[in-house]
């Protein structure tokens, strides 16, 4: 048949097929059931009930994952579309809230605490790094909030959600704030196990198996935990009724009682916060209509052929910020009554399992899926400075140089740059770890006038360097060295060798 002819063959499942596969699930599930069921039998009888409630959840996760599998979930590429204006309200449209004293007492916040800092080469929880003049991002939090409260005559909480990775460590470095007039109390997330991908059955053999065999099933499980560790009751109870909720390490992600009030006035229970794209952001998930409804599309969902078009800004002009606006008591509403339905992302992870490499499966739910479980939920535009992550050692340089200042815990991007965008700064694997960086950068440079800053390989720079539009520095051997006082416009520095100083 000629080319222009071929038409897309579309498979359908015979009864019996679809029989087969829903046996073969029932199968599975049967035996994850099992596997679980002895897990729980490990652990003493007065921590049972809550590693009971976790396996369920699991359970049904798992179970879900299953019935995916056999029902096929890929996205049909044509049912995509992304938000038109009228979609995404404008930050810049917002009113001034009439008493915003009233508005911010009902509001909670919430700070997702699971990360440990494994991509600065340390093993603490990532709260408790440093970011700036001996200030963690935890202090700079709690900075931010004891100033909002400080400000408006109110008690606006702060609760972290932690993992079993940063539990322990997290509630011993906070009783440093015992004397300080701030709500702060922790809960931890649940606690699920891995899975070997060849057989399917559980990793961990106890409920005292080792951490490296268990995971933390990814943010989407605030709403369970809030439910289960009893949180979102306690917040009820002091009346407040909206939570806001952002990575720890996002460092733009204050309080905006614009944002609260426009959550009150449109009744809406769940509101993103989007941003404009940037080359930086190309694999941010973004909202999208399909189906009749408003969804999150994550970079794993895309199909392959269209992945050069999602990353693209012509298309797909904003993305997910992961500061998220919630009403709690939609929150316990969709929770009790198992309405949530988030979609499952597999990841798969190798381990070493009795002294042997196993791979194995974990599957993870995103708070930003369950935007479709909500009533008037929805999306809406903010400014670039909301979105403020630290992820690594080249976030962290941006982050310590005069490009910001620090105000009450929250990082002011300096008027000489407004109107422009934050500078791109690559660091090669010589400054991957904190250490490493601040061995080859002990004195932070000037990038008030940057553009472009690389730097890779064995170099070291002086005190008082400044880098002024696009400064490329790369030593291929030995050692490249960069004067106290230098000042860099516009250059490219490779080789190996020692500029002298002036």
């Amino acid at each position: 048949m000629p080319s222009h002819l071929q038409t897309e063959r579309i498979h359908f499942k015979t009864q019996s097929t679809l029989d087969f596969h829903a046996l073969t699930v029932s199968i599975a599930a049967t035996s994850m059931k099992n596997e679980l069921d002895k897990l729980v039998g490990t652990v003493e009888p007065c921590k049972r009930k809550n590693f009971q409630y976790q396996m369920d959840s699991f359970f049904g996760l798992y179970r879900r994952y299953l019935m995916d599998n056999v029902k096929g979930s890929e996205l049909n590429w044509n049912h995509v579309q992304p938000l038109d204006a009228q979609s995404l309200p404008q930050h810049s449209d917002f009113p001034d809230v009439p008493n915003p004293r009233d508005v911010i007492n009902k509001l909670a916040v919430l700070k997702l605490n699971g990360s440990v800092g494994t991509e600065f080469g340390l093993e603490i929880p990532k709260s408790m790094i440093e970011v700036r003049d001996g200030q963690t991002f935890l202090d700079l939090c709690v900075r931010q909030i004891e100033h909002l409260n400080r400000t408006y005559n109110v008690s606006v909480p702060i609760i972290l959600m932690n993992s079993f990775a940063t539990d322990s460590e997290t509630v011993q470095y906070i009783k440093k704030y015992r004397g300080h007039s701030i709500d702060l109390s922790t809960f931890e997330q649940s606690r699920y196990p891995k899975v070997f991908r060849d057989t399917k059955v559980p990793v961990p053999t106890s409920s005292t198996s080792s951490q490296k065999e268990w995971y933390p099933p990814g943010h989407g499980d605030i709403f369970d935990s809030l439910i289960h560790s009893g949180m979102l009751d306690r917040l009820l109870a002091k009346g407040k009724e909206y939570l806001f909720v952002s990575n720890i390490d996002n460092l733009g992600a204050s309080v905006d009682p614009q944002i609260l009030y426009h959550l009150i006035q449109t009744q809406a229970e769940y509101v993103m916060e989007l941003t404009e794209k940037t080359k930086a952001d190309i694999r941010g998930g973004t909202l999208i209509h399909y189906e009749g409804n408003v969804r999150l599309l994550e970079f794993g969902q895309v199909p392959s052929q269209h992945i050069e078009e999602f990353k693209s800004d012509k298309k797909f002009k904003h993305f997910n910020t992961n500061n998220i606006w919630l009403y709690l008591p939609a929150v316990k509403r969709v929770v009790s009554k198992r309405e949530l339905n988030m979609e499952i992302i597999p990841r798969l992870d190798t381990i070493e399992v009795d002294g042997e490499q196993a791979e194995t499966l974990q599957l993870e739910t995103a708070i930003g899926a369950a935007i479709q479980n909500f009533k008037k939920a929805h999306g809406i535009s903010v400014p670039r400075s909301r979105f403020l992550p630290v992820k690594s050692s080249s976030d962290l340089l941006i982050i310590r140089s005069d490009l910001f200042h620090e105000d009450h815990g929250l990082f002011v991007l300096d008027s000489r740059r407004y109107g422009m965008s934050t500078p791109v700064v690559r660091l090669g694997s010589h400054f991957q770890s904190l250490s490493d960086m601040q061995k080859h950068i002990p004195f932070i440079p000037k990038l008030l006038e940057l553009d472009h800053l690389t730097v890779a390989g064995n170099v070291k720079l002086g005190r008082n360097v400044t880098c002024k539009g696009t400064v490329i520095i790369v030593c291929t051997d030995g050692e490249i060295t960069i004067p106290p006082n230098a000042v860099l416009k516009n250059c490219v520095v490779t080789g190996s060798c020692s500029i002298s100083e002036h």
